[in-house]
């Protein structure tokens, strides 16, 4: 298991993407963004783009600034429901079976933590700016989370790629510090796994046989207590989000039903070139915060962490909360 981040020298920034039509659904369970597991799957094609591209770039994290986002839902009273389209249409002409998929418009700054020796060799600004805006490029021609990338309405110079040197140790946190300045105003999603086992630790002492599920769902939801009170007096109701923050359950990863079944062994697999596994989503708890909160590159950053061997494919965050911050 990875204890942290992997190491990178640069951090590469593209800024206010216009992405329309992503994926709402981030798993069978949770809806409202698309999973981290998809940019870290973004992160992953746009490498082996910009590597045919003939750029050296090596990609080892991703982290992902939500800016402005816009649910494709309808909603009356307390009810919302997906705004769903009937497309492509069949042969004849005729409409297609409604297949649900959660539509979202975001506005949003994706972070790379590279590495890479032409980039530690040069030392010319023009340079830099040229292979920033080359790999822009390439990314405004992919798909994210399932959505289109089109023109942003962001002004031109808040649109502008830029890496960020963080090979200096002693100049890191600084350069960091001023970075993330410029990813506001925004908020990022960090894991707070901790969360979750604190919750099952207090519900354990209440029921002990509470489960991680039971802990999940607790923090899934507001609960809401009353203070009992005198026959004159009123009623007192609390809940428990007090001080927790913007917390939301999230998919970090998927979990193998089975064993791995050799490549094209499986009818209608999308690769018939790569090893098959049945999957399950993995869950838990992340948090919505500013990245002014954030003290170091690394609380940004989300990254594999796999073991195939286990059957776990999951995707970790480094953010640990410190005093200052509860």
């Amino acid at each position: 298991m990875a204890e942290a981040c992997p190491y990178f020298d640069f951090l590469l920034v593209i800024p206010h993407l216009q992405v329309q039509n992503a994926n709402l659904l981030s798993s069978p369970l949770t809806h409202g963004f698309p999973s981290m597991t998809a940019f870290l799957g973004v992160m992953w094609a746009l490498e082996r783009k910009v590597r045919e591209a003939g750029l050296d770039l090596q990609f080892n994290a991703t982290a992902v600034v939500a800016h402005r986002h816009e649910e494709q839902v309808t909603s009356g009273g307390f009810v919302h429901a997906l705004r769903l389209t009937r497309n492509p249409i069949n042969r004849d002409g005729s409409a297609a079976a409604i297949v649900e998929k959660g539509r979202i418009h975001l506005e949003i700054s994706l972070v790379f933590g590279i590495q890479s020796r032409s980039l530690s060799a040069s030392g010319s600004e023009e340079e830099v700016a040229r292979l920033a805006h080359q790999v822009r490029d390439i990314l405004s021609q992919m798909r994210i989370a399932g959505g289109s990338v089109i023109p942003s309405t962001a002004p031109m110079r808040k649109q502008r790629p830029f890496i960020v040197s963080m090979v200096d140790e002693g100049e890191r946190e600084a350069l960091f510090n001023q970075l993330k300045l410029r990813l506001l105003p925004g908020f990022v999603l960090v894991d707070r796994t901790d969360l979750l086992e604190l919750r099952h630790q207090e519900q354990r002492l209440i029921d002990s046989g509470a489960s991680k599920l039971d802990a999940w769902l607790s923090l899934s939801r507001i609960n809401w207590t009353c203070t009992p009170a005198e026959p004159s007096e009123k009623v007192q109701w609390e809940n428990d989000r007090t001080d927790l923050g913007w917390i939301v359950p999230i998919p970090v990863g998927y979990g193998a039903l089975g064993e791995l079944q050799a490549a094209g062994t499986v009818a209608h697999a999308r690769d018939a070139d790569t090893p098959f596994r049945f999957v399950e989503s993995l869950y838990s708890v992340g948090e919505w915060i500013s990245p002014h909160r954030l003290h170091s590159a690394e609380q940004l950053m989300w990254y594999a962490d796999s073991a195939p061997d286990e059957g776990r494919y999951r995707c970790r965050n480094d953010y640990r909360p410190t005093t200052s911050d509860l």
